[in-house]
């Protein structure tokens, strides 16, 4: 890559590598952009992942909630999630579940209409599960069920 690189090249190389997981979908969910990282968190190669629908990535028991978020968030042009990171569970390959903190975003044309939507992810996986037991054994300490 050289200086005079134009902005779309650019923004290619910047997606492509960026450390986080980002993905890219159509209005009706079908993922259209599938990173280098997204292949390394949740196990599909792009190949695997463009076109298909974001369940793929979605653990069953929280698709429901997903898209009832998902096509209000198209419909009326906002996301009470964007900008501000969520952690949830997300769907591996391998059908395995895993933490992941995630921030969202509609992207909109020139004419201001959603287009799409855009989220990055990162594994939290570790640190959630130090966090959770973290707070099991404070919760244990403040009843005194344990000595220290």
């Amino acid at each position: 890559m050289t200086l005079d690189s134009s902005p779309t090249e650019l923004a290619r190389y910047i997606i492509e590598q960026s450390p986080d997981a980002t993905i890219y979908s159509d209005i009706k969910g079908d993922i259209r952009l599938w990173n280098k990282a997204a292949t390394e968190m949740f196990g599909f190669s792009a190949e695997q992942a463009l076109g298909q629908s974001l369940d793929i990535i979605i653990p069953e028991k929280l698709r429901k909630a997903h898209w009832h978020g998902f096509d209000t968030a198209i419909a009326k042009g906002v996301t009470k999630h964007s900008g501000k990171p969520m952690a949830t569970k997300a769907l591996r390959a391998d059908g395995s579940e895993f933490y992941t903190e995630m921030s969202f975003a509609l992207i909109v044309n020139e004419q201001q209409e959603v287009i799409g939507t855009m989220a990055q992810a990162r594994d939290i996986t570790e640190r959630y599960l130090k966090d959770k037991a973290t707070r099991a054994r404070l919760k244990e300490l403040e009843q005194g069920n344990v000595e220290c």
